[in-house]
């Protein structure tokens, strides 16, 4: 099956001075080296603490963000190079559901203003539809009343806000949507309700997910893969079930360590919290990027930047970025509680 997205060493680094006369040449150092792979019908997770550079991911996909280097192919076409006609013609197959639902809408445009924006830039979807009638379709697929078309943003909850961004980003029938942290901003009632609506959808159109958060619950709850991030790098990837069951990762070994848990069913016997803070992107360590805050590191770490490599055994597919593999499965077997 050929893949619906290929993201190859993708690099993007922002300069850190302010305006066009600054004499500061440092850069961020946002993304640096990021490879997937997306098939159709996929969902693919990508976790990681704050400032690890997942919603730059996200943004820079959607091309909201232009690359430094590296390649976005969809469809086999390098999207990363597209410009004018083309590139409004192959957005209608990648979309974005931002984090902030009250930010990313318009407070000065109606819901049904909000929701023609799609059909008024690409009006051959409508295919002889009345706008009106496209609007109220995407309101019932996100369970909204007709009603809501003529409100103003501030007259909706953020949850009912949310599902105007879902439904703008559904309106032409994509085939991936970027969610970035779509319920983080939402009260723990709604978040269920969202995710629910974001699977019934998937199912419903066979939509293909980067699904961005921080939190591994929902992650786990919605992806089939999961991809780890630490400052710019992937340095995990598997099948959600093997990732959550079998971490190879230090930094992924301590985020699930970090996961509050009912006394008597933890993860480990032996919990260890995670010291520090994400280093500044600005200047990352040399070599492994964790090494800072990681229990393994040693010399080697120090100096030299392990490459994601495939740990692969019984039919499992894994790919891990660290020199101590090993170290960590001796700890898996040893600290799970069965």
């Amino acid at each position: 099956m050929t893949p619906l997205l290929e993201i190859r060493d993708l690099v993007k680094h922002f300069p850190a001075g302010q305006g066009w006369l600054s004499r500061n040449k440092e850069k961020v150092y946002a993304l640096n080296g990021v490879s997937l792979t997306l098939m159709p019908g996929e969902t693919i997770g990508v976790v990681g603490e704050s400032g690890c550079g997942k919603s730059t991911l996200g943004r820079t996909l959607v091309r909201l963000h232009e690359i430094t280097a590296g390649q976005i192919l969809l469809n086999g076409q390098d999207f990363s190079r597209l410009s004018g006609d083309e590139l409004r013609q192959a957005r209608r197959h990648i979309q974005m559901i931002f984090q902030d639902p009250s930010s990313s809408l318009n407070p000065r445009m109606k819901i049904r203003d909000v929701l023609a924006e799609p059909f008024e830039v690409h009006p051959d979807f409508l295919d002889g539809q009345h706008i009106d009638h496209a609007i109220n379709s995407l309101l019932d697929l996100v369970n909204l009343p007709h009603a809501f078309k003529d409100r103003f943003p501030h007259e909706l909850s953020g949850g009912q806000k949310q599902r105007i961004g879902i439904a703008r980003a559904i309106a032409l029938r994509p085939q991936l949507v970027i969610a970035d942290e779509p319920v983080s901003a939402l009260d723990v009632s709604v978040q269920s309700q969202i995710l629910n609506l974001l699977m019934d959808l998937k199912a419903a159109f066979g939509l293909s997910m980067i699904f961005i958060s921080h939190d591994l619950a929902v992650i786990e709850h919605v992806s089939d893969k999961v991809a780890v991030m630490y400052l710019g790098r992937i340095v995990e990837w598997a099948e959600a079930r093997d990732l959550y069951q079998s971490p190879l990762h230090p930094y992924t070994l301590s985020l699930l360590e970090a996961v509050p848990r009912i006394e008597g069913s933890g993860f480990h016997k032996q919990k260890r919290k995670l010291e520090g803070d994400v280093p500044s992107p600005l200047r990352p360590p040399p070599g492994c990027h964790f090494h800072p805050r990681c229990r393994f590191a040693n010399d080697r770490c120090r100096t030299e930047a392990p490459v994601l490599r495939d740990f692969s055994e019984d039919g499992v597919r894994h790919h891990v970025a660290c020199h101590h593999v090993d170290q960590v499965r001796e700890v898996m077997r040893h600290e799970i509680i069965p």
